[in-house]
């Protein structure tokens, strides 16, 4: 029989661990349990004291754990489903068969005895509850203990960093809900994700999250933060186990993997005999809850707001996130001297990326006919951009659709043919055109049946695309009105502000752009002709750069790194099924996916033999924004690949077991 523990030295001398133990503490004489250790509680435990009910708020400083009792034949299964589900069955021990005793986690320690309450499990169903095990010796004796750890021992050191503990405040065990998440099977074992939720602060997010994150034998950062529909949960006021626990104004429901996943495993198994702790009801264990002394500062999680409708948060490393604003700094970079620099908004590049990893289908639209007296009218900037992040966003599993205007649907779908086949483009993608035939033409386009619950795409970038203007027009930087060679795709970003869960960027160099409607004030008082020709239309993301294809290759760079990010990663994957990787192979197949100057300069000579002219000079060369290929364009890529690329180590790829 295999045994896993946490590898901890306990002195039996040490405060609190061993010296707390009295065989001849008198309950009557306790007055605060709180403020007693472990060894203390567990001896009260034991004598059934009347103020023990569950252990939240209690043993503040050590860890908690999880107990599943299950027979030795399936044993081996349970391991093998804890560290494939490390998130919420973070295995702390595995006893031998018939061992009631646990000395890598507790000293004098039996766990017949000390827990408050069991749960005893026949044929999958719950049969009833007790107060102690010592009647089921026999029983036991061909049975197997595991211990896995808790989120209660967590809370003392959120409330020492100065972040609430709402169900303690409110005397109440905390809220435990059944998720639509299904948890890596192993085995028998095959179940549904449980999470715990604790209201935080907005303001104190981060402070959650860097104080869960160092110790993951206690769940590790959250798993979700923001709407409980995205898990599946409908009503916070009505959890599956525990108590419902009340937020407050400015409060945020975030959500941590739970150890009561292993009850669900023991309903869906249906062994013949099994126990466990009552919910809320946990081992209280002489662990100290300290940090992991293996905790990278660098790669502690941030939390971003991704968007409003739904709620969403995400989770990304400080040394990701700070590539991702590097790489928005640079593409700030302007050498037309257009000014762009003013309409700057922080960390919309990382939002950006952030939302489309989230995302499952992406329509990407582009096209600027800015030079009308040419046929084709349109310009060198915004077809690389809008091909660089669909390679990317393809071998990152996600749904990409290119959408276009109707008058040059048989050059793009050219332009795509052309860029599969020599390699520029990872696999062919649909093209689609949209065509205002009433006022519900855009929710029909976006949604199936028109039914705002059932969208077909969740996110829709827009770079380097005309931009309806306040007076309906649609204008080039020269001020000539184009809206005679421009669909109106406005209408879906309008039509996506009302669908939750679809959200939007905009992409652009001049303000003129679809989505820059967010920063119009700004297009109007700072660019030239702005109160003309700047966007009325907004988007949720909107993203400057000098040239908006540079913003097109960002955010393939920061969609690589998130990919390559494993605090990113195990958020999305709920932290099921994680294992680093090491495979070179798969990290050169996920490299060959992002911008680089041969691809771009191979696709660039494609626009020119299309006849795609330059946007600033109008000139049919290898050029964009009057900006030649070699040395501006080719450097930027090389810049950005050089931050993307350039610290091996800090951003190690991921794969789901």
């Amino acid at each position: 029989i295999r045994t896993r523990t946490w590898n901890y030295k306990l002195n039996c001398q040490a405060p609190g661990i061993a010296a707390d133990y009295n065989p001849y503490l008198n309950m009557h004489q306790i007055q605060n349990v709180s403020r007693l250790g472990p060894g203390e509680l567990r001896l009260l435990i034991r004598q059934n004291h009347p103020k023990i009910r569950t252990t939240t708020g209690l043993a503040h400083g050590y860890q908690q754990a999880n107990v599943v009792v299950l027979p030795r034949r399936i044993a081996d299964d349970f391991e093998d489903f804890c560290h494939s589900n490390p998130a919420p069955l973070p295995l702390l021990y595995r006893s031998q068969s018939g061992e009631t005793s646990c000395e890598p986690l507790a000293k004098h320690a039996d766990i017949r005895t000390d827990i408050s309450e069991f749960c005893v499990y026949e044929d999958g169903r719950l049969v009833k509850t007790v107060s102690s095990l010592q009647r089921t010796g026999s029983q036991l004796a061909d049975m197997v203990t595991f211990y896995l750890g808790c989120s209660f021992g967590f809370e003392g050191r959120l409330e020492e960093a100065g972040v609430p503990v709402r169900n303690v405040e409110q005397g109440r065990n905390v809220s435990m809900f059944r998720t639509a998440v299904h948890c890596i099977p192993k085995g028998e074992f095959r179940c549904p994700l449980v999470v715990t939720m604790r209201p935080v602060p907005a303001g104190l997010l981060d402070a959650a999250v860097e104080v869960t994150h160092q110790n993951p034998r206690a769940h590790g950062a959250p798993v979700h933060v923001g709407d409980p529909a995205l898990l599946g949960i409908l009503d916070l006021t009505r959890p599956d186990y525990g108590d419902p626990v009340e937020l407050r104004p400015g409060d945020v429901p975030v959500f941590w993997a739970c150890g009561v996943t292993s009850i669900e495993a023991i309903l869906s198994s249906k062994p013949p005999l099994a126990f466990s702790h009552s919910p809320g009801c946990m081992f209280l264990t002489d662990i100290p809850d300290a940090p992991s002394a293996n905790t990278d500062p660098q790669l502690t999680p941030l939390c971003f707001l991704v968007t409003h409708n739904p709620l969403l948060y995400s989770l990304v490393s400080k040394a990701t996130a700070g590539k991702i604003r590097q790489l928005e700094r640079i593409i700030g970079d302007d050498p037309g001297q257009r000014g762009i620099a003013a309409l700057f908004v922080q960390d919309e590049l990382l939002r950006c990326c952030l939302a489309l990893s989230h995302s499952s289908s992406v329509a990407i639209v582009t096209g600027f006919p800015t030079h009308h007296q040419h046929s084709p009218p349109d310009e060198t900037d915004g077809p690389p951009g809008a091909i660089a992040m669909a390679t990317m966003l393809l071998s990152l599993g996600k749904r990409v659709t290119l959408l276009t205007d109707h008058r040059a649907a048989d050059m793009n779908r050219a332009l795509v043919d052309e860029a599969v086949r020599t390699g520029v483009l990872k696999a062919a993608i649909p093209l689609v055109i949209f065509e205002d035939r009433g006022p519900d033409s855009a929710m029909h386009f976006l949604c199936h049946h028109g039914d705002p619950t059932k969208p077909r795409f969740d996110h829709l970038v827009a770079i380097e695309r005309s931009g309806r203007a306040q007076d309906g027009n649609y204008y080039n930087m020269r001020g000539e009105n184009i809206k005679h060679l421009v669909d109106p795709i406005d209408d879906l970003f309008l039509a996506a502000q009302n669908i939750p869960g679809v959200m939007t960027t905009g992409i652009g160099d001049g303000g003129n752009e679809l989505g820059m409607g967010k920063v119009k004030e700004k297009v109007k008082q700072l660019m030239p002709k702005g109160d003309l020709v700047a966007c009325d239309v907004a988007a949720d993301c909107a993203v400057t750069a000098g040239v908006s294809n540079w913003a097109g290759y960002a955010v393939a760079c920061g969609l690589y790194l998130l990919h390559t990010c494993p605090a990113h990663q195990r958020y999305l994957r709920r932290g099921l099924g994680l294992q680093l990787v090491t495979c070179d192979l798969q990290l050169q197949d996920w490299r060959r996916n992002l911008p680089s100057v041969q691809k771009e300069e191979l696709f660039l000579g494609t626009l020119v033999r299309f006849g795609i002219r330059s946007g600033k000079t109008g000139n049919l060369a290898m050029e964009v924004d009057g900006l030649t290929f070699h040395p501006t364009h080719s450097q930027m890529i090389s810049r950005l690949l050089e931050i993307t690329l350039g610290s091996p180590g800090q951003n190690r790829p991921v794969s789901h077991d």
